[in-house]
């Protein structure tokens, strides 16, 4: 008997999955395939029924309580790119950090997970995980990090076309400006002023410096301090140098608080070869 309704829930969740594939609905709610469960011959009250078993016949895969995503398995279905998954998780959020930083050719390495930003008070966790020591998200290979932020820091964020998916992604500026603020998302300090100096040229100094006035103070100094040793003009860096801020700031944040301080910009320079001890 078990097996039966196992072969009839299966078959009907099948059928489901082929009708949103026809209607290009490769990431569904319960609440969409409620409006089509009907149509395939899912009564309301077995509806989760069917949605499990066709999760473990392998033709949809849950994201997280109430989302699910169509598979490879479904046939005129294209895989999804594990962007698009991210920006399912979580609403409203962008793809960032590393994860940016490789989209637009700003570092050589290859990120280990998906990075995403969002303002958003809630998001998905292991049962039992902790804030504090969150390992991340998994669904399927891959593990996604959340770094959240305040409503008003949620800026900076383009739409890009992946494959067949609309994506929100953090710009190149902002993304550097994220390097500053949270490295070890980045890489780390290294890699993120590496990536400065792959955007080159192409930096836009208006829109960088502007983000960095609207994070905070030690952002900006931070800021400062890079743009300067890039050799951009003190003209040009007069905003950030006027930023008030009481005493100094490490350069990297995730480095020990120890390196010569420059009075400049307020800034204790603790990158490796000028920490002493």
């Amino acid at each position: 008997m078990m097996i039966r309704e196992h072969l009839i829930h299966s078959t009907a969740g099948i059928k489901l999955a082929r009708m949103l594939a026809e209607i290009g609905d490769r990431i569904f709610t319960v609440e969409r395939a409620k409006e089509l469960a009907s149509s395939a011959g899912i009564s309301p009250g077995y509806l989760h029924q069917a949605l499990h078993h066709t999760a473990r016949s392998g033709w949809i895969v849950r994201l997280r309580r109430g989302i699910y995503a169509l598979s490879g398995a479904v046939p005129r279905s294209l895989p999804l790119h594990e962007f698009e998954i991210g920006m399912a998780l979580v609403h409203p959020s962008a793809i960032s950090h590393w994860s940016a930083l490789s989209y637009h050719g700003l570092t050589e390495q290859t990120p280990r997970h998906v990075f995403v930003l969002t303002p958003a008070r809630s998001v998905p966790r292991l049962r039992g995980e902790k804030k504090r020591s969150d390992p991340g998200y998994p669904v399927g290979n891959t593990i996604y990090r959340f770094v959240q932020v305040k409503p008003e820091r949620f800026f900076g964020i383009d739409e890009v076309w992946v494959n067949e998916a609309r994506i929100k992604i953090t710009d190149p500026e902002r993304t550097l400006i994220d390097g500053i603020t949270a490295p070890q998302y980045c890489g780390d300090f290294s890699e993120v002023l590496h990536a400065f100096e792959v955007r080159g040229p192409k930096l836009d100094l208006d829109r960088i410096i502007g983000y960095a006035l609207k994070i905070d103070a030690a952002t900006a100094k931070r800021l400062g301090w890079i743009l300067e040793n890039r050799g951009v003009k003190s003209s040009r860096l007069k905003e950030l140098q006027a930023v008030p801020i009481k005493g100094y700031s490490v350069l990297d944040p995730t480095g020990p608080r120890r390196g010569p301080c420059n009075r400049r910009w307020m800034i204790q320079v603790n990158l490796p070869g000028t920490v002493n001890g």
